[in-house]
C-alpha cells in the first residue's frame, strides 16, 4: 500500500503535466502517454483497493480480480487510439463526418456547377483536410466563390484546411474536359492524358 500511495502521487503529477493545455485532446502522441499514465494511475488506485479489502477481509482474489479491470480499461483507451491512428496512416475521412453532406454543401454554394474527386482526411488528432475540384461557370467569379466555400466547411464541418481547385463546368467545350477518378468516362481522360507524351516520345525516336 506504501508502493501503491507514492506511485499514485507520481502518477497524479504526471497526468497533470500532460494535460495542461489540453495537448492531449489534439495530440495522439502525448494522449498515448496520457493513457500510460492514467493506467498505472488507475493501476495504483486498484492496489490500495485490494490491500484495504485484503487487510480487512483475507480475501485475496479482490487483487487479481481488480487488476483485470483496470486492464480492461486500459485496453479499451488503447483500442480507440489505435483506431484513430490508423484512420491517420490510411487518410481516412472522420469517423463522425459524412462525406456526402459535405459534397452537398459544397454543390448548394452560390456559383458551383459541381464537385469532383472531393477528398477529406484526417491529418491528426482534430485537425481535418479537404481537398476537391470545383466547376464553376463564371471563373470571374471564383475568389467569392471559394471564400464562401471555406467559410462553411469551417463553420458547419469544423474543415479548417481546404485546398480547391477551379475548373470550368462540363457545359463547357471539349479542350475543357478535365480528368477525374468519380467515374469511369473522366477515369479514361486521365488515363489517356498520362500516356499521350510516352506516345509522343516514341514517335520522336522512331523519326
Amino acid at each position: 500500500m506504501i508502493v501503491a500511495v507514492a506511485g499514485l502521487c507520481a502518477n497524479i503529477a504526471s497526468a497533470w503535466v500532460l494535460s495542461r493545455g489540453g495537448g492531449h485532446e489534439h495530440n495522439m502522441n502525448t494522449r498515448g502517454a496520457f493513457l500510460h499514465v492514467l493506467g498505472d494511475l488507475l493501476g495504483s488506485v486498484a492496489t490500495i483497493i485490494a490491500a484495504i479489502i485484503i487487510a480487512l477481509t483475507g480475501w485475496y482474489a479482490a487483487d487479481p480480480i481488480l487488476s483485470a479491470v483496470i486492464g480492461a480499461l486500459v485496453v479499451y483507451g488503447a483500442w480507440s487510439l489505435l483506431r484513430e491512428s490508423v484512420d491517420v496512416l490510411l487518410e481516412a475521412a472522420p469517423r463522425c463526418m459524412v462525406v456526402a453532406d459535405v459534397r452537398r454543401t459544397m454543390d448548394e454554394t452560390a456559383g458551383v456547377a459541381g464537385v469532383h474527386d472531393l477528398h477529406i482526411w484526417t491529418v491528426t488528432s482534430g485537425l481535418t483536410a479537404l481537398s476537391a475540384h470545383v466547376e464553376t461557370d463564371d471563373m470571374a467569379d471564383w475568389q467569392r466563390c471559394v471564400t464562401a466555400l471555406a467559410t462553411k466547411l469551417r463553420e458547419e464541418f469544423g474543415i479548417a484546411h481546404v485546398t480547391l481547385q477551379p475548373e470550368p463546368s462540363h457545359a463547357s467545350p471539349d479542350p475543357w474536359r478535365h480528368c477525374s477518378l468519380d467515374a469511369p468516362d473522366d477515369e479514361a481522360v486521365c488515363i489517356t492524358s498520362a500516356r499521350a507524351p510516352r506516345r509522343a516520345a516514341h514517335a520522336g525516336h522512331r523519326h
